[in-house]
């Protein structure tokens, strides 16, 4: 569908799993150490390697290191972000890149085997060698915008949480902004499409961990989330899977899905003017059995919302349709195994511009596929018009720590 994109930087960030977080030496501090010396918001560097004589200290970015230049043998970095190591000037990855993870208590010291030309504080360590969003590039669909399109490009969207708590829309053309600035890791669901709020735009729904609230963040048509609404006072934590899964109850309003953690029971929460209605049994138990849901929009051509759940002893994947009374008909197997090796699913509409609605899927480590291996793969999978998919296809391999919907 597309090229895969910053490849070789992929390979870099894969090479840190082998040399990224230098906690050799962790905690056992040498009694003439002068680690404690290090302030409090500070990266610290020493050309000993025990971490006395003069110190080094920084807590903005170095392009250049001037007589500390290629010189550190300990380190510690007492602040709360990243510190990316380089080996170049410039914050240059050819060079080679050690990444030291965040350390507030400043107790956390090690050994520095590169020589360090440059050093960069970044939020994520994605950040050191990658751009913090993916890239992302959709067709442009034949049909007007609706199902997977905030901004009315008619091209499928993505949302992305990154590891520090902030929301990044990429509209489908290789670009990305920033629509949630932090705070976003307090939500344990996210997830989105269809139109909640009744204006023509789809929104948003998370749900709150430390207090069970669910809260609606309405679509602006830009990609931007306008202010929350509160559509649930607490009790969400007893829910597995909260999904948005698309217009079933016929009203011309998304509706929720969730699975009763206690009892298996699958829910429909109709969307009303004012938030969401009384709920509707449509599942009389066993959706515990699941550890995926996805609502994908249409994926039959009946002009109803369908579901998708994966089974969690045997990495099945299964399609239910939506009927016409509201509720989901008899399962049909549309994947025979393996889909354990994915972490999540993006139900994002018609991704290829064929009139159908697809799926994409981000891998875990155990994904082994063409091009592409272990965590943060996306593989897309092309709907065939009748609840079926088409093989997967990996498109690109730098989505890892992200939560996309």
């Amino acid at each position: 569908m597309r090229n895969s994109m910053l490849r070789r930087l992929a390979t870099v960030a894969t090479t840190l799993g082998l040399t990224s977080l230098g906690l050799l030496g962790a905690g056992a501090v040498p009694a003439q150490a002068a680690i404690r010396d290090c302030p409090s918001g500070y990266f610290c560097a020493w050309k000993s390697d025990n971490g006395t004589g003069t110190m080094y200290k920084t807590n903005v970015n170095r392009a250049t290191l001037g007589t500390w230049d290629n010189t550190f043998k300990s380190v510690v970095n007492h602040t709360n972000k990243y510190a990316c190591l380089y080996d170049a000037p410039n914050y240059d990855v050819d060079g080679g890149t050690s990444i030291w993870g965040p350390d507030p208590a400043g107790t956390e010291w090690g050994y520095s085997w590169s020589s360090v030309s440059s050093v960069k504080f970044v939020p994520t360590e994605r950040e050191c060698v990658l751009p913090p969003y993916p890239a992302w590039a959709a067709y442009t669909a034949p049909e007007t915008a609706g199902f997977g399109d905030m901004n009315a490009d008619r091209k499928s969207d993505v949302i992305v949480r990154d590891e520090a708590g902030r929301l990044w829309f990429l509209p489908g053309d290789n670009t990305g902004r920033l629509v949630g600035t932090g705070g976003w890791n307090a939500m344990s669901t996210l997830t989105r499409h269809g139109d909640f709020s009744g204006d023509g735009r789809e929104d948003v729904i998370a749900r709150e961990a430390s207090t069970g609230r669910l809260w609606l963040y309405p679509g602006t048509g830009t990609g931007a989330l306008g202010s929350r609404k509160l559509i649930g006072s607490g009790g969400w934590n007893a829910m597995n899977h909260v999904t948005a899964f698309g217009n079933l109850a016929g009203d011309g309003r998304s509706d929720l899905l969730a699975v009763e953690k206690s009892t298996g029971k699958l829910w429909l929460y109709p969307g009303t003017a004012t938030g969401l209605g009384a709920r509707k049994l449509i599942g009389s138990g066993g959706w515990n059995t699941m550890n995926a849901l996805a609502g994908p929009g249409d994926m039959n051509g009946d002009n109803r919302p369908d579901l998708i759940a994966r089974e969690a002893a045997t990495g099945k994947l299964w399609f239910y349709p939506g009927t016409a009374t509201g509720g989901v008909g008899a399962r049909v197997l549309i994947g025979s195994g393996g889909w354990n090796a994915m972490a999540s699913f993006l139900p994002l509409g018609d991704l290829d511009a064929d009139g159908r609605n697809d799926l994409a899927t981000l891998s875990n480590s155990s994904y082994v596929g063409e091009g592409c291996r272990g965590v943060g793969c996306l593989v897309l999978y092309s709907g065939k018009g009748t609840g079926g998919l088409y093989p997967g296809a990996p498109e690109d391999e730098n989505w890892m720590d992200l939560n996309a919907f």
